[in-house]
């Protein structure tokens, strides 16, 4: 940019200006304009002439001015010429303007800071910061009214250091910062994130006047600084100065977005004091407050009773509805906007899109589509996002590429969008992709594009990526953010580092329910639920409020854990609470019931549940299949079908996993192609698993390696492993070797395909092979991981290990098999090792 040239002028100009030599060309300046203007007698009636002519309109009039002046030979006259000059450019006139400023003798300010103006008018900060070193190169001294439009052009280009720059000028030339600068001034610094040098200059200035105070207390609420915003509002009450319109606009969108309901409701009582109930600034931004708070009742009354209503209060109501989850309410408040003949903007279409998203109805998100393009919408940046959006969560991941690349309209909003999306479809390298390319164009990735590139890693367990993206966080200040915090112990925890988001969640200074449910979810997930248990306690204790979020994480870890006692203690919680009623919590209910042998109470909660989708009907129908009551399983399955319920992928997992489990492998036959063919719904990698674990039970092993092979994509470890376990329980050592080949290539580091291997070898006396295999363990570092037994014992889960010595009671917990054994033996028992024991180890015995 053209600015990056200007330092070096700017420095080398304040280097030799002082204020006597200011002062000097001030005087000069003004004495050369002395005797050219006193020997024309009409240049004064000319000059206040021109003062009418400040309109586009009187554009005409301002042409005959200057006519009637070349006419007279005065036109090169230096004030005179530099008012037809700025006349030009009030009415918008700059092609004459920019032929008049060559024509002048540019020895003193004014045409030049007419130039600048025009400019400004024109949108092109750079050209405006160019013309102002010009006249400092030219050894023009700036003036009074040269300095606010320069600062404005600062304020163009976001450029704080230039403008810091421009100040010290000022104040080296001993010009006082007036309301016009300092309020320019306070802008520039307050929206580039110098909130304290606002703050400063604001306390130094001498007359504040209303603009000057809503300058200073809207850059407070930009910053999300609300007290300060607050502390500044009673400042303001307190002076001289009465608040506008403005003023409660600004104050009021602060308790808007940080839902400062009370705080709102006070200074609506405020608003009608001072009589401005019907400004519609101040009425559309309280039906926005309103709305947003959740008291759509109270906006709903207020919106009835205004006197006139726009495309921005329409705006406010339907986000807020949005917002709240009235998604039908927000259709209707749409159609009633349409019918009263106001015309949907960006702004009306991007707040009503999330409603169409909610209820995944493409076909209305493409009716939407179609109105935009018809009616030529403006597509910015946040309908765009809109529309991506719903297209991603409607899984038209094509469509929403399509828009994505039809408009050179992209930033970090409309990338951030489709990362998101990428993520959302399970397209993890598109999504890294879209992360490098929006750094290769220099864009500054946000939180949320952070929090949001964060699960890509997750999903593809990049590690390195993820460490290097927390690394950026952290140089960049945004790890105390709730969203961002709970996507680095998302990303640390499914990339297999539960201690590392530990040591994330610790050191967050502020943590939401979010951020509590992320990390009770994974250490569930990840076989730790009894610190799932314990965070769930601390975060009741820490008066954290439990969503259903929560409490399905800590049902499920009592389900993992078993631990039934904990579980009943939630489930009264939930009794007790808003919960009762929750689809996902209840069904998380009935998982933990079913996992921890209580299968009654299960069917008990399932029964009296008032409302049933497909969620609660396949946890009932996988409790039942757990237990080995496949007929009952089944049963439910029938039922779900007459109840008008669509089965899903999972729903056919459950029968599948039920039918391995009785061993009816003819019907898991049936009921896979009755998945595939009947609801075409096409087989993923554990529905294959299980087709391979219900032929290995039953000991078909070809036709499980021939499912293998027929499978659609490459098969994963489970699917391997699901084999060799097959493979060892029927003592099939050629496949098993086939299977564990493929198994230990795609998970190395597993111990279990080694043990499993080896145990198969041990089977057949094949010790060579199983010594071959445990140094091939050590070679690559496997340890094998213990496995553990559990029970509950007076609402007490105690969990052993082989060999385990860390109980407190385990001496008398040994001592007393002891005296089992020793009874067994008595009796006749004689012991049989599951994995046959090596000839030297067994001639020991």
């Amino acid at each position: 940019m053209y600015y990056k040239k200007l330092y070096p002028i700017h420095k080398r100009f304040s280097s030799v200006i002082t204020f006597r030599k200011a002062e000097s060309i001030h005087t000069i300046s003004r004495n050369s304009l002395i005797s050219p203007l006193t020997s024309f007698q009409n240049t004064e009636e000319l000059e206040l002439l021109l003062q009418t002519c400040s309109d586009p309109s009187n554009l005409l009039q301002a042409k005959q001015i200057h006519a009637h002046s070349i006419v007279h030979g005065i036109t090169n006259n230096g004030l005179l010429g530099a008012k037809i000059l700025g006349t030009y450019v009030l009415c918008n006139n700059f092609v004459d303007a920019k032929k008049m400023f060559y024509q002048l003798k540019l020895y003193f300010a004014m045409p030049w800071n007419w130039m600048i103006r025009g400019f400004i008018k024109l949108g092109r900060s750079d050209f405006a910061l160019l013309f102002y070193f010009k006249m400092l190169g030219c050894k023009v001294c700036p003036d009074k009214y040269t300095f606010p439009p320069v600062i404005r052009a600062c304020s163009g280009l976001n450029n704080v250091r230039l403008g810091k720059m421009v100040h010290d000028t000022m104040l080296l030339m001993g010009f006082n910062v007036d309301e016009f600068v300092g309020s320019s001034l306070i802008k520039l610094y307050a929206e580039n994130g110098c909130i304290e040098d606002a703050r400063c200059l604001f306390g130094k200035m001498p007359h504040k006047d209303c603009v000057l105070w809503n300058v200073m207390l809207n850059g407070f609420v930009k910053c999300g600084k609300s007290n300060s915003a607050i502390q500044v509002f009673e400042e303001m009450r307190n002076s001289e100065t009465k608040p506008n319109p403005i003023t409660f606009a600004s104050i009021l969108s602060l308790c808007s977005s940080e839902a400062m309901l009370q705080f709102g409701t006070e200074l609506h009582g405020l608003v009608v004091i001072c009589g401005f109930q019907f400004d519609p600034l101040v009425a559309n931004t309280l039906v926005a407050m309103y709305s947003k708070c959740g008291q759509l009742f109270d906006a709903r009354k207020l919106f009835k009773i205004m006197p006139e209503t726009s495309v921005v209060t329409w705006n406010g109501m339907i986000a807020g509805h949005v917002q709240n989850g009235f998604m039908n309410e927000a259709s209707h408040l749409f159609s009633e906007m349409i019918a009263a003949g106001v015309k949907p903007d960006s702004i009306t279409l991007a707040s009503f899109l999330p409603s169409v998203v909610e209820s995944a109805n493409i076909k209305q998100g493409k009716e939407i589509h179609g109105y935009v393009l018809r009616h030529g919408v403006n597509l910015d940046i946040f309908l765009k996002s809109a529309l991506i959006d719903i297209y991603f969560k409607c899984r038209d991941v094509k469509m929403a590429c399509k828009i994505f690349n039809q408009s050179t309209l992209i930033d970090i909003v409309v990338c951030t969008a489709m990362i998101s999306g990428y993520v959302l479809n399970g397209l993890n390298y598109e999504a890294l992709d879209t992360f490098r390319w929006l750094l290769e164009e220099k864009m500054c990735p946000n939180a949320v594009t952070l929090a949001s590139i964060l699960p890509a890693c997750a999903g593809l367990a990049t590690l390195k990526l993820g460490k290097e993206l927390h690394a950026n966080i952290i140089k960049n200040g945004l790890d105390g953010k709730c969203h961002v915090g709970s996507a680095v112990v998302d990303m640390y925890a499914k990339c297999g580092k539960l201690d590392l988001a530990h040591q994330v969640f610790s050191r967050m200074s502020e943590k939401d329910a979010v951020c509590w449910n992320a990390m009770i979810t994974n250490c569930s997930q990840n076989g730790k639920p009894q610190e799932a248990i314990h965070l769930f306690h601390q975060m009741g204790m820490l008066g954290m409020s439990y969503n259903c979020v929560s409490i399905s994480a800590a049902l499920s870890a009592c389900a993992n854990l078993p631990a039934l006692r904990y579980g009943k203690e939630i489930h009264g919680f939930m009794i007790k609470g808003t919960l009762n009623s929750d689809l996902f919590s209840e069904s998380a209910l009935i998982d933990m019931y079913g996992k921890c042998g209580n299968l009654s109470t299960a069917r008990q909660v399932f029964e009296m549940m008032q409302e049933k989708n497909k969620v609660p009907w396949n946890s009932i129908i996988a409790a039942y299949g757990s237990h080995g009551h496949l007929e009952d399983s089944l049963a439910l399955f029938h039922k779900m079908l007459q109840n008008g319920i669509q089965p899903d992928n999972i729903t056919f997992l459950t029968i599948l996993s039920a039918c391995g489990h009785a061993g009816q492998v003819d019907k898991g036959i049936q009921y896979f192609r009755c998945m595939t063919e009947e609801y075409g719904i096409p087989a993923q990698m554990e529905h294959y698993a299980c087709m391979v674990d219900l032929f290995g039970r039953a000991g078909r092993l070809n036709e499980a390696f021939e499912t293998i092979k027929s499978m659609p994509f490459s098969p994963d470890g489970g699917v391997w492993g699901t084999l060799l376990g097959a493979c060892r329980l029927h003592g099939y050592s050629e496949l098993a070797e086939v299977a564990s080949g493929h198994l230990l290539d795609l998970d190395p580091e597993n111990s279990g395909g080694y043990v499993l291997l080896s145990n198969i070898h041990a089977d057949a006396g094949q010790w060579g092979s199983v010594r071959r295999i445990r140094s091939l363990m050590k070679e690559r570092g496997v340890q094998k991981v213990p496995g553990y037994s559990w029970i509950e014992i007076n609402n007490i889960t105690h969990m052993f290990f082989v060999a385990d010595g860390s109980h407190p009671q385990s001496a008398l917990i040994y001592s007393l098999l002891n005296n089992l054994l020793s009874e067994m033996r008595k009796e006749g028992y004689v012991p049989q090792s599951y994995i046959q024991m090596h000839p030297q180890t067994s001639a020991l015995s």
